[in-house]
């Protein structure tokens, strides 16, 4: 009687819904992701911090990843294009292609930099049509994503709209309450402090956030290595100016960097190239990004 008795209680609780599959191509995006769904929603990352996400890895597992999810989320402004079509094409999954409900492009929702102006030629290098594509070191920029982010979810879990749209505007809320008090920070660095040396012109969200001045990057041309001629170019720069760092994600190759930043008598700064997902929240990446650059700008 008693085994009866639990089975007809068991078996008239509600189903628990299985968590919403959420792909997203970068780790920060999938901590942006993962900070709005909570426990409603399964996220998984293609691609990790310690990764070039312009020469990611098109690896036969992130088929099946993607053939399973109900939710895409990608960088968008050619960043992927590269590895994600591909993949996209072989999983065959309608529920996430582009224009369905189940498609996020996070570029639509932030504002652009670096577009450019005039005839694209493929002997400048590495030059995304649509603007640099580089946003996600920019907290204000985390936050338009996360309300896009949001609507997404909701587009695909109705029943738990509301839940994703309260957390996706509280998240908003608090990166850009911080990245007003981190400008305001490094705005009383002494202007020499202030500029920098980018490797690779990924900073560029950054610096415009952060109110600093990117002098040049050791590459000539976006995706072109540095060579020789241009590098001595930089080091002449950076000794006129005084400048303080060398700044780069942790992807790019270090060595040019410790070269010219002994010879500048400037610090290499290695940036954390995105959230340590999933550990670590799209917020606390960006403070640990802000926190390595101050501490790098110091004398």
């Amino acid at each position: 009687m008693k085994k009866l008795l639990f089975f007809l209680v068991f078996s008239a609780m509600p189903a628990v819904a299985a968590p919403l599959q959420v792909v997203a191509t970068l780790p920060s995006l999938a901590a942006i992701a993962k900070d709005i769904g909570g426990p409603l929603v399964q996220v998984e990352a293609l691609v990790s911090p310690r990764q070039d996400p312009h020469y990611a890895d098109a690896k036969p597992s992130l088929i099946v990843t993607l053939n399973r999810a109900d939710l895409l989320i990608v960088n968008g402004l050619e960043l992927e294009v590269g590895w994600l079509p591909p993949l996209l094409q072989q999983a065959r999954n309608g529920k996430i292609q582009k224009g369905t409900p189940g498609y996020v492009d996070a570029s639509a929702a932030v504002r652009l930099l670096g577009v450019p102006k005039g005839a694209i030629d493929r002997a400048l290098g590495d030059i995304h049509p649509g603007g640099n594509p580089h946003f996600l070191v920019d907290p204000r920029a985390g936050a338009r994503i996360a309300i896009a982010v949001g609507q997404g979810l909701a587009r695909v879990d109705a029943a738990n709209a509301l839940i994703y749209q309260q957390n996706a505007a509280a998240l908003a809320h608090k990166l850009d309450a911080f990245a007003a008090a981190e400008a305001g920070r490094f705005a009383q660095l002494p202007p020499a402090r202030r500029s920098l040396v980018a490797y690779h012109d990924s900073l560029l969200y950054l610096v415009d956030w952060l109110g600093l001045h990117q002098v040049a990057t050791l590459e000539p041309r976006p995706g072109i290595a540095p060579n020789p001629q241009h590098v001595a170019e930089v080091l002449q720069l950076m000794k006129n100016a005084a400048v303080p760092a060398i700044a780069q994600e942790e992807f790019y190759p270090q060595n040019t960097g410790k070269t010219v930043g002994q010879l500048a008598h400037a610090k290499l700064v290695v940036l954390p190239g995105g959230a340590r997902f999933p550990t670590e929240s799209y917020l606390d990446h960006v403070k640990a990004l802000a926190q390595t650059l101050y501490a790098g700008l110091q004398p």
